[in-house]
């Protein structure tokens, strides 16, 4: 099972959404997140991605503000696991208590 799936719940507590929630490599995904940093008041959220174990392939996305936090599109350049994490301009992160947050990403 997914690890999108089984912590959807989890993640949409914490204000993060993937659509798709499982994406193929190739696929351009929609990241939404209004987590603690976007309720504590930032106003620049990047995110953090990196695939499998190692993090291997890691880049900072510029995320923009919406009505309802803040968006982003990538491309899944990979069909590893994606990881996610969330940071401002003041260099405070959103790592989920330090476990991130994981995608599968179907081959």
């Amino acid at each position: 099972m997914p690890r999108a799936s089984s912590r959807s719940s989890e993640y949409l507590t914490n204000g993060i959404t993937l659509s798709p929630a499982v994406p193929s490599a190739g696929d351009t995904v929609r990241i939404t997140y209004d987590g603690i940093l976007s309720k504590s008041g930032a106003t620049d959220v990047f995110a953090h991605i990196g695939y499998g174990n190692k993090w291997d392939k890691v880049t900072d996305y510029r995320m923009h503000r919406t009505t309802t936090g803040f968006e982003t599109a990538i491309a899944v350049n990979n069909s590893d696991t994606m990881n996610l994490c969330f940071k401002d301009c003041a260099n405070n992160w959103d790592n989920n208590s330090g476990k991130n947050y994981s995608f599968d990403v179907s081959q």
